[in-house]
């Protein structure tokens, strides 16, 4: 397979409009958490990012997890099958907790998770944040509580999404035709 280049990338979603997302779902996290303590999920390595900077717009007590998962071989598509890489928690019995994700297509990697932590744990609110929705290609029953964008189906780097482990770090979202 042809290695892509920046050049190769059609932007989807420039850093302003990105960041004018995050912030509004920063609000609205901000109304339905206000004076409660929020634990934040990130699934590495994709949603660091938007974690990130949607931590920055939140005003209550805030605490961070990160926990590594994966559904994405080489290429691009996802395989279908979660790889559990590191997913040690703290205790999230009778916590708010957020998982924050950079995207949800299949939704195999949501159903994991989300069915992960209600097997282990009692939390008092578990939702879920995508930045991106890839609705058309849901293969499980799931939806985020909270999301950004709906998009179609088209292969997305940069903003920590990648390609074979590069492009995480443009400021923007672009796609490549597939061809």
């Amino acid at each position: 397979m042809k290695m892509i280049t920046e050049n190769d990338l059609k932007i989807l979603f420039d850093s302003k409009t990105i960041q004018d997302k995050v912030q509004q779902i920063g609000l609205k996290l901000n109304q339905e958490y206000k004076n409660e303590e929020l634990y934040l999920i990130c699934v590495l390595k994709g949603s660091v990012m938007f974690t990130v900077d949607l931590s920055k717009h939140l005003k209550m007590p805030l605490r961070m997890e990160f926990i590594r998962l994966s559904s994405y071989g080489s290429g691009f598509s996802s395989t279908g099958k979660v790889n559990a890489v590191d997913i040690s928690l703290p205790d999230l019995n009778d916590k708010n907790v957020l998982i924050v994700e950079d995207i949800i297509d299949t939704g195999h990697t949501a159903k994991f998770l989300v069915d992960f932590i209600n097997h282990n744990f009692k939390t008092k609110t578990l939702k879920f944040c995508s930045l991106l929705d890839k609705k058309i290609k849901r293969e499980v029953k799931i939806d985020p509580d909270y999301y950004g964008f709906e998009i179609d189906d088209k292969f997305l780097v940069g903003y920590g999404l990648d390609y074979d482990g590069y492009y995480r770090n443009l400021p923007y979202i672009g796609y490549v035709e597939v061809l």
